[in-house]
């Protein structure tokens, strides 16, 4: 009688473990709170009252656009919630500099400035430096793009 040859099945064995447990931790990070963290998880109401990038805390939430804003206080995140387009950042969090160029990228929450009342936030330094050069400029150009984005949702 043969035995039964376990070094051939063996391979096929050990990728079937690794995809399988890389798979659930796919779906345990897509699952997770943080997944869904409007720009990270800072207080976007943080840069209008204290000038500053802030993370937010998870004790305090709203949600608004498909997505899990943190804020500081109970006290910013009810500002938020009542009037959430004044504080959002711009393109729903976006890259303001990509905007220019019709496509979206994650946006630095450490990278910001505020312009007629809005935030604007960047991807990188490098980024911001190029938006910078023509603020109002490239504020015209990313406020087209992102209407043409977003005119199908």
């Amino acid at each position: 009688m043969k035995a039964p040859n376990f070094t051939k099945k063996m391979p096929m064995f050990f990728l079937c473990a690794v995809l399988l447990l890389h798979g659930f931790g796919a779906i345990a990070a897509e699952m997770s709170p943080a997944a869904d963290a409007a720009i990270k998880g800072y207080d976007t109401v943080a840069y209008f009252q204290s000038g500053k990038a802030l993370k937010g805390n998870e004790a305090f939430t709203f949600q608004w656009h498909n997505l899990t804003w943190h804020f500081l206080t109970r006290e910013n995140r009810d500002l938020f919630a009542t009037s959430p387009e004044k504080y959002a950042p711009q393109y729903d969090g976006y890259c303001a500099w990509a905007m220019t160029e019709a496509r979206k990228a994650v946006t630095d929450p450490e990278v910001w400035k505020i312009v007629n009342g809005k935030l604007y936030l960047n991807c990188s330094m490098a980024a911001y430096e190029k938006w910078s050069r023509d603020i109002p400029g490239n504020i015209k150009k990313a406020d087209t793009n992102w209407l043409q984005l977003t005119s199908g949702q």
